[in-house]
C-alpha cells in the first residue's frame, strides 16, 4: 500500500472525507465519509500524521473527472450570474471590435446588472469587498459591474428616475471601454505603469467616446458622462481640463476612484472599505455623493471579517436599517479556529456586538461565499 501525506487543501471542512486517513503505520484513523468539523481538528490530525492510500486518491480523482465529463444541467447561484455577467461584458468588447450592435449588447448587460442588484445587493457589495480571489487579468471587466452595480445604489438613494439610472449604469459598463485588458494586465503587473500605459489611460475617455460613437450610441448624457469621468471641478481632470462637469460624470468618477481603492492589486493591498469611503468623505467635503456611499455601503458593508464581542469571527452578510449593527454569519469560535457550520446574528443584540474589523483576513481564503448565503457550493459558476 503506496501511503501520501494529506495535504491540508485537500480536506473540506465541514464535507465528507473522499477516502480513509490512516497514520504511518497504516492504522485506520478516521474512515471515508468522516467529517472534520474545524481547522483546530484539522490541525491536531495533521500534526498526528496523517496518510492516504494513493490508490483511494487515484480513484476519487478519476470518479470526478468522470463526472466533469457527464453533461449535467446545473442552475448558476448568484455569485455564478454575477461571473456570467463578467464574461458576457467580455464578449461584448469583443463584438464591438467586430461591428456588432453596440446598443443592444450594453442594454442586455445592464438590465443583467440592474436585475442581480434587486436580486440582492448585499451579495453585490460582498462582491466587491472580498476580492482576494479574483483573477487581475479580468480586473478591468469586474470593475466595470462594481461601478456600475454602485452606480444603481447611488442613483436610488438620490431617488433618480429609472432611464436615467439606466444610462448611468450603461455608461458605467463602458467608460474604460478602451482599456479593459490593460487595466487588468496593470493590476498584475508588479511594476510601475509605464509611459506608453500612461498614454493609454490619459487618453481613455476620448478612445472610449469614440468607440461608442462608432458603435451607434447616440445619447448625449451618456456619451458625455464617459468623456468628463476623469474631470474634476478644480479643473485639474482629464482630458480636457473641464470645470462644468455632469451630475452622471461625478457620480461615475466618485464610483471609479471608491472601487479602485477597495481593489487588491499586485503593487498594493487594497484599502478598507471605511478607509476608502473616509478618504472620498473629505475630499468633497462631506458632500451628497460621498454621504450616500456611506449610507448605502454601511459602516460594516457586507464581506467585512469583524471581532464580536464574544470572542467569534463573522462576516458581515446583510445590511440592516442600522449602519453599524449588520447581519453577520459566525465563522469560528472563540478560539478563532473555523466552524464547520455558519450561523447567523443580529450585530445590534449587545451580546453579538461588532468591537471592530478583524485581522486576520487569511481565515476566509478556504471560505466560500456560498457557505455564508446559503447556497450550495456545487452550483456551476460561471469562472474566466
Amino acid at each position: 500500500m503506496k501511503m501520501l501525506r494529506l495535504p491540508r487543501s485537500k480536506v473540506q471542512l465541514g464535507a465528507p472525507l473522499p477516502w480513509n486517513v490512516r497514520d504511518d503505520q497504516g492504522l485506520l484513523l478516521l474512515s471515508r465519509g468522516h467529517v472534520v468539523e474545524s481547522e483546530h481538528q484539522l490541525d491536531l490530525l495533521l500534526e498526528r500524521g496523517a496518510f492516504v492510500d494513493a490508490e483511494d486518491v487515484k480513484a476519487v480523482a478519476s470518479q470526478v473527472t468522470a463526472q466533469a465529463a457527464t453533461p449535467v444541467e446545473r442552475h448558476l447561484n448568484l455569485f455564478g450570474l454575477w461571473d456570467q455577467a463578467e464574461l458576457d461584458l467580455h464578449k461584448l468588447l469583443v463584438d464591438a471590435s467586430r461591428g456588432a450592435d453596440l446598443a443592444e449588447s450594453v442594454d442586455g448587460i445592464a438590465a443583467q446588472v440592474v436585475k442581480l442588484v434587486d436580486s440582492d445587493a448585499d451579495i453585490a457589495i460582498y462582491r466587491c469587498v472580498r476580492q482576494e480571489q479574483a483573477k487581475t487579468f479580468y480586473y478591468g471587466y469586474a470593475h466595470a459591474l462594481h461601478c456600475a452595480m454602485l452606480c444603481i445604489l447611488l442613483s436610488r438613494y438620490l431617488t433618480w428616475p429609472k432611464e436615467r439610472t439606466n444610462k448611468l449604469v450603461k455608461a458605467a459598463l463602458t467608460m474604460n471601454l478602451s482599456i479593459m485588458d490593460l487595466q487588468g494586465q496593470m493590476a498584475g503587473q508588479d511594476f510601475p505603469m509605464r509611459d506608453k500605459q500612461r498614454l493609454l489611460i490619459s487618453e481613455h475617455p476620448v478612445r472610449a467616446h469614440e468607440l461608442l460613437l462608432a458603435g451607434g450610441i447616440a445619447d448625449q448624457d451618456w456619451l458625455t458622462a464617459v468623456m468628463q469621468h476623469h474631470e474634476r471641478p478644480d479643473g485639474k481632470g482629464y482630458p480636457l481640463g473641464v470645470t462644468e462637469i455632469s451630475e452622471m460624470a461625478t457620480i461615475l468618477r466618485l464610483a471609479d476612484v471608491f472601487m479602485a481603492k477597495i481593489s487588491p492589486r499586485a503593487l498594493r493591498p487594497a484599502l478598507s472599505a471605511q478607509e476608502a469611503a473616509r478618504q472620498l468623505f473629505r475630499e468633497d467635503n462631506g458632500g451628497t455623493l460621498s454621504t450616500a456611499l456611506i449610507k448605502q455601503f454601511g459602516i460594516y458593508p457586507p464581506g467585512d471579517l469583524v471581532k464580536l464581542v464574544s470572542g467569534e469571527l463573522a462576516v458581515v452578510v446583510k445590511r440592516t436599517n442600522n449602519a453599524r449593527a449588520p447581519i453577520v454569519a459566525v465563522i469560528t469560535d472563540k478560539a478563532e479556529h473555523l466552524i464547520a457550520k455558519t450561523v447567523r446574528h443580529d450585530s445590534s443584540l449587545p451580546e453579538f456586538a461588532i468591537t471592530g474589523i478583524a485581522s486576520n483576513k487569511a481565515i476566509l481564503a478556504r471560505l466560500p461565499p456560498e457557505r455564508l448565503y446559503g447556497f450550495s457550493e456545487m452550483a456551476n459558476r460561471a469562472s474566466p
